[in-house]
């Protein structure tokens, strides 16, 4: 019997690609980059065909480097980043670059629809607010703005859906990437066709739903041609990044908590209903009926920016002591006190997602002196971002959705400090499962589900996913956090309208 499963995922950055076996150890692994493009202010956009580009060489590195053999795969999985809209014609081919999700060049078409919709209207279908960084309002744009792509546009795609029809040739969307269209009824996990004619998006624009661990299709000859995998492998219809990454991490039970931090951050609160909040996220998991009630923020990468543009001292040291540049600066920050001694960071360095839904607002340092250095400076970084999960957490309070322990996942979970000072900042356990993998493991557990390779989620999860560390919360330094929690939010209040200005 088959029993490797592949999982591939879409972030924004690279591409990563693994084979695991049936208990979850990786057997191989590759990681691939591409382009984010900025062609105007408020414009972010990737080309879908570097996507698939990364994912062919990746693959075939896996199959050929990682000694998989590819007659033993028994499914493929694949998840993607949120919010694409990438516009194909019949034959699949790309029309357009796609608007990704940190794009905001749609701001005045949700300001103009929610104003003649009306906020509840969309909100009590959705369960989301209209903002420029879901998709409906991306395909308005090229509507409006570019009518050739448009008119020309067999479907819109989502970023795992496009790699899975590159695979199989057949277009779909996956219920855990339908909460970027606001036409997607959050409750039923149908379009809504009222609604979608209100838009003016025509449903037919839109490919058919499928459960995301449903078995959409098979690996084409054309397609086993440019990755080396076997025609015939069967692919399933994958899902969000964030949903996939919590499956990975353990977390499909009500209550039950993801955190991440890439370069997109947040968390992910598994509810048994359609729980939503104007200021959060809410989508499907992509277990079925279950949902996720998500934060998500931006300041992920702030601290690889600061390596990248300040952080010539560590690529110095990691280059004469062998150690990685990101373990120097842990070192650096770990011995600054609970609140970086004043300096605050507001981690707001493309606009912020929930539950500010700004895309002006800017990053701060706040505090700065001269007594305050660069360690103070990394230290702020990780303590800014951990405000941020601690903000979308309160929040989902406000809807009566506690997180309790937090799965964490993503890069910033190799980080024994950063993941403390989210332990402390919270004030909950944080648990460590594999980060680097998670993702990808939950989109080749869907494919394990799928295929039959597992008789249930609670079985794929028990076989898979393991905790290697848990962070308890120092309560007293939670109660010293808390201060300076209410001076990041007191600071983003008072400069809001400012940054509006700049």
């Amino acid at each position: 019997m088959n029993s490797v499963l592949l999982g591939i995922d879409i972030g924004t950055s690279a591409c990563k690609a693994a084979a695991f076996d049936s208990e979850g150890k990786v057997l191989a692994q590759a990681t691939k980059g591409y382009n984010v493009y900025y062609p105007e202010p408020g414009f972010v956009e990737q080309n879908p065909m570097e996507w698939w580009n990364a994912v062919t060489v990746a693959i075939r590195e896996i199959i050929e480097t990682g000694k998989v053999k590819p007659e033993k795969i028994a499914g493929i999985g694949v998840d993607g980043q949120s919010w694409s809209a990438i516009p194909v014609d019949s034959s699949g081919n790309v029309l357009n670059n796609t608007p990704i999700w940190m794009d905001t060049r749609s701001k005045d078409i949700c300001e103009e629809l929610t104003r003649k919709i009306g906020f509840e209207r969309i909100f009590s279908i959705s369960g989301n607010s209209l903002e420029p960084t879901y998709t409906t309002s991306k395909i308005l744009w090229f509507k409006k703005n570019k009518p050739e792509v448009y008119n020309k546009t067999y479907k819109f795609l989502q970023s795992n859906s496009f790699i899975a029809y590159k695979l199989t040739g057949v277009m779909t969307q996956d219920r855990s990437q339908g909460y970027g269209l606001h036409m997607f009824n959050m409750k039923s996990g149908e379009y809504d066709h009222s609604l979608s004619d209100e838009f003016g998006i025509p449903v037919e624009k839109l490919p058919d739903i499928y459960a995301c661990h449903e078995v959409i299709g098979e690996v084409t000859a054309e397609a086993a041609e440019v990755t080396g995998l076997i025609a015939g492998t069967p692919v399933v219809a994958g899902g969000l990044d964030a949903a996939c990454g919590t499956l990975g991490v353990g977390v499909l039970e009500t209550g039950q908590t993801q955190e991440q931090g890439g370069q997109a951050g947040g968390m992910s609160i598994c509810v048994d209903k359609a729980i939503a909040h104007p200021k959060l996220i809410l989508s499907y998991h992509v277990v079925p009926d279950v949902w996720l009630l998500q934060g998500g923020t931006v300041g992920g990468g702030s601290l690889k920016w600061f390596r990248e543009q300040l952080g010539f001292y560590e690529e110095n040291q990691a280059k004469l002591t062998g150690k990685r540049a990101f373990q120097i600066m842990d070192e650096e920050a770990a011995d600054i006190p609970h609140g970086s001694e004043g300096l605050i960071f507001l981690p707001y360095m493309a606009g912020e997602r929930s539950p500010l839904w700004d895309g002006k607002a800017k990053g701060v340092f706040f505090g700065l002196d001269y007594s305050k250095t660069r360690a103070h400076m990394i230290r702020a970084i990780m303590e800014g971002c951990a405000y941020a999960l601690y903000h979308n957490i309160k929040t989902a309070e406000e809807a009566k959705v506690s997180a309790g322990i937090l799965n964490a996942m993503g890069g910033a979970a190799n980080s024994r400090l950063w993941t403390q000072i989210k332990a402390d900042v919270t004030g909950r356990v944080i648990n460590v499962p594999s980060s680097d993998t998670a993702t990808t493991l939950g989109a080749a557990i869907l494919a394990g589900v799928g295929t039959g390779l597992y008789s249930s989620f609670k079985d794929a999860v028990d076989r898979t996913v393991s905790v290697k560390r848990v962070h308890e919360p120092d309560m007293n330094a939670h109660k010293q956090y808390m201060k300076y929690y209410e001076i990041y939010l007191e600071i983003y209040e008072k400069l809001k309208e400012t940054m509006q200005k700049a």
